[in-house]
């Protein structure tokens, strides 16, 4: 029988090569706004996918866009994008024309055999406001939210 300490070193030893990272990252209603993540090619290109909600252990839930690693196969919609040079690791998941639903989890996953990487955003978009500049008789540093 395997002492429990040992089965638990294991599985920490496995699940090093599966965590990832947690990023914030901040958008404006109706701009595009790109979740940055890149990996190292070196060991060849690799399937990815990016998709709504938390990284799950082996694949995206809600799928919004997977990759061969050299171009986009599936696409939830055209206004999620892969603009850089996915063959060189650029998996930078562009959202055009952000609207506050946009906000929430998002994950991106790339499958290494033996192992997988993954990334977990936080997104957040906020309203769009323009500040007033000071004129006579009227309000200073008043913020319309669109």
């Amino acid at each position: 029988m395997m002492h429990p300490q040992v089965f638990i070193s294991g599985l920490i030893l496995l699940l090093q090569g599966a965590l990832g990272s947690y990023t914030v990252v901040e958008g404006v209603v109706g701009h595009p706004v790109t979740l940055p993540y890149t990996y190292s090619t070196n060991g060849g290109v690799h399937t990815a996918c990016w998709g709504l909600g938390e990284c799950m252990l082996f694949y995206c839930s809600k799928s919004l866009i997977w990759t061969n690693g050299y171009y986009v196969y599936y696409k939830r919609s055209s206004r999620y994008q892969l603009k850089g040079h996915i063959s060189e690791g650029n998996l930078s998941l562009t959202i055009e024309n952000a609207v506050q639903s946009d906000s929430g989890p998002y994950c991106c996953i790339v499958a290494i055999p033996g192992s997988f990487r993954f990334m977990t955003y936080s997104l957040e978009i906020k309203p769009e406001y323009i500040l007033m500049k000071k004129k006579s008789g009227s309000l200073s540093g008043c913020i319309l939210y669109l």
